[in-house]
């Protein structure tokens, strides 16, 4: 069923339009350059609540010094075309609406789990992530929030942040999307050549790898040590680690297990993830 997508960049337009919204409400926040991905979250908030608002908000809380903030992709005209009939409402706000005192005085802490990983090559950064979500959080009042899988320590935090803040929402998470390669999806595969799409691959061969490896917890830390050793990509890191605390695990682990991966392809940095169980050493 299609529906009439409004646009509001205010948060006083934002809650005024919330406030009409009968039935239950699901959010997707985006930073906007939306691909396939994003809309397979649109697709699934729409098949678990009566109503979907989109935030298209690039934060720059979660970009550190010399990072992409200012190249980071922006198109809002073609963000909302690819949504309209799909969502009730996209909040579009710019930096000052979302903060107005510049750096914010007040903010969240990701604590020790946004230090590790992607946090330790990017500090401060999930304590922007985690800012910025209690934020919209609060704006737009839903009944769930969707994310996707593939930025799973990001998703991993958001949950943390959800039960240890009590706030009254349930996360739905989605399956990471993939190109007919198997590329997960990004917004940072655009700058990607095709050179460069083929050596990112092995991030996902990795994956298949490991798969392949479980349940023996042993036979998985061997196959990434192996994936590294090879240097197909530049890698950052390729660890199996506890969903919850996100330290890497030992061969006597047992039980759910996260996979993540970080390698820079042609000076971009990508990630992908994967869940499985280990039951053997």
């Amino acid at each position: 069923m299609n529906r009439t997508t409004t646009l509001v960049s205010t948060k006083q337009s934002l809650r005024r339009h919330r406030a009409a919204l009968e039935g239950t409400v699901a959010v997707v926040m985006t930073m906007g350059a939306l691909h396939d991905g994003h809309l397979s979250l649109v697709e699934r908030a729409r098949q678990v609540a009566d109503h979907v608002i989109l935030t298209d908000f690039v934060n720059p809380l979660q970009f550190g010094p010399g990072e992409d903030f200012e190249a980071y992709p922006r198109d809002l005209d073609a963000d909302l075309d690819q949504v309209e009939g799909l969502v009730d409402l996209v909040f579009a706000p710019d930096t000052r609406e979302m903060y107005p005192a510049w750096p914010p005085t007040v903010s969240v802490s990701a604590g020790r789990a946004g230090t590790v990983l992607e946090g330790a090559a990017r500090p401060g950064h999930f304590d922007g992530v985690v800012t910025v979500v209690t934020k919209l959080l609060l704006l737009t009042s839903p009944d769930l929030a969707v994310f996707g899988r593939k930025d799973a320590q990001q998703l991993a935090i958001i949950e943390r942040l959800v039960a240890d803040l009590d706030l009254p929402v349930r996360i739905e998470k989605v399956d990471i999307q993939r190109e007919p390669s198997g590329l997960a999806r990004s917004s940072r595969n655009a700058y990607l050549s095709a050179t460069g799409r083929d050596q990112a691959l092995a991030l996902r061969h990795t994956l298949d790898e490991v798969e392949r490896a479980a349940p023996s917890a042993g036979a998985v830390l061997a196959t990434l040590r192996s994936a590294q050793e090879r240097r197909e990509v530049e890698w950052d890191y390729a660890l199996a680690v506890d969903p919850i605390t996100l330290e890497p695990i030992e061969s006597s682990h047992r039980g759910e297990t996260l996979v993540v991966l970080a390698a820079h392809v042609e000076g971009t940095r990508l990630l992908d993830a994967a869940e499985i169980r280990l039951s053997t050493p």
